[in-house]
């Protein structure tokens, strides 16, 4: 059999399925498949991923969670959209395989696609690469970002896959609504930026492709070059306005993180790590802009929407069916991150 890799478990009691009625599923999809080894990936806060394998081939699984979901939510469908189209541009993403949509296989629809050998480096300095790779890194970090949000949608079949325009009053309203049906205490700087966050949305609207979730630990690099062999974790991905999934990316030079850390106090010269002016520069570069307008607002709207997010993961941990263990330490997080939003625009 081979190897699970290391960030990977014996599925919980809640999370376990039938793998003989999975290898039904996949044999007609995938070719034979022999007995087959089931693990579950580490975070996964959203969508549980799993690694499947028989002795000679290695998939990766995702599907929806257990349990009551909110409205719109970890939608696998819209993944699996979004990573077949994509086979044909820049981005670099993972071969798909097949989409389920009958939750009589495992309890929920869920997707299947290869399993790419590679590095994921879940803390952000990047503490055990030298000061060169450090550099290589995150020049490939600010490409693959480029590349998503200069992707022809109409040429790829993405046309439809959100509404164009308004992208963040549209998604100030969802996350509002979505905080509130998951709210456990009222936090006042969520409800400041609930009233601010729509009356001063910035006049410049754009329209790309957006992944909603672009972050160091959502690529797989290769073992030993600084090349991005996949981007993971679409669930949040649609048509959205370019500088809201720049400022999601940059959130850690404001704040830490749980597991993956932060960027604030690092000495950028020393590990060659950029600085977010030079992060955001070299974006810029890269697509054709003369530079970003609005900047703390785009990044007080990222903060929000992370912080409804992290909200939702710690409201299913209460209800017992967030896909994390740990997910209740994100309960504290909510508060921190909307804090830091509410300074960078002074409300």
């Amino acid at each position: 059999m081979l190897t699970p890799p290391p960030n990977t478990r014996e599925p919980s009691e809640r999370h376990r399925f039938d793998a003989d009625r999975l290898r039904d599923w996949m044999a007609p999809r995938v070719g034979p498949v022999g007995p087959l080894t089931v693990r579950k990936f580490r975070g996964g806060q959203s969508n549980p991923t799993f690694w499947v394998a028989d002795a000679e081939r290695a998939f990766v699984l995702r599907k929806k969670p257990p349990g009551k979901l909110l409205p719109s939510a970890h939608q696998v469908e819209r993944e699996h959209k979004v990573l077949a189209a994509l086979a044909s541009t820049d981005v670099p993403v993972a071969e798909v395989y097949a989409l389920c949509e009958d939750p009589d296989v495992i309890g929920t629809p869920f997707y299947m696609m290869a399993h790419v050998e590679g590095r994921i480096f879940w803390d952000v300095r990047l503490p055990d690469l030298a000061r060169d790779e450090r550099v290589a890194i995150y020049e490939e970090l600010a490409r693959v970002l480029a590349a998503i949000h200069t992707v022809d949608v109409d040429a790829v079949g993405l046309g439809d896959y959100g509404k164009r325009g308004d992208y963040v009053a549209r998604q100030t309203r969802r996350w509002s609504d979505q905080y509130k049906k998951s709210e456990t205490q009222p936090i006042a700087s969520m409800d400041k930026l609930i009233a601010w966050l729509p009356e001063n949305v910035p006049a410049r609207d754009e329209t790309t492709l957006a992944h909603g979730d672009f972050r160091l630990d959502n690529l797989v690099f290769h073992p030993t070059e600084p090349r991005c062999l996949a981007v993971l974790d679409w669930e949040l991905s649609t048509l959205g306005h370019p500088l809201a999934d720049l400022a999601y990316t940059c959130m850690l030079y404001d704040m830490q993180m749980p597991k993956v850390g932060g960027l604030l106090g690092v000495d950028f010269e020393a590990t060659g790590i950029p600085s977010e002016e030079a992060f955001v520069a070299r974006y810029c570069a890269l697509t054709g802009r003369d530079g970003v307008e609005a900047w703390p607002y785009y990044k007080a709207f990222s903060l929000f929407r992370i912080a409804a997010i992290v909200q939702g993961v710690y409201a299913r941990s209460l209800q017992g069916n967030a896909s994390s263990d740990d997910a209740a330490m994100y309960g504290a997080a909510v508060g921190a991150m909307s804090g830091i939003a509410c300074e960078l625009v002074g409300i």
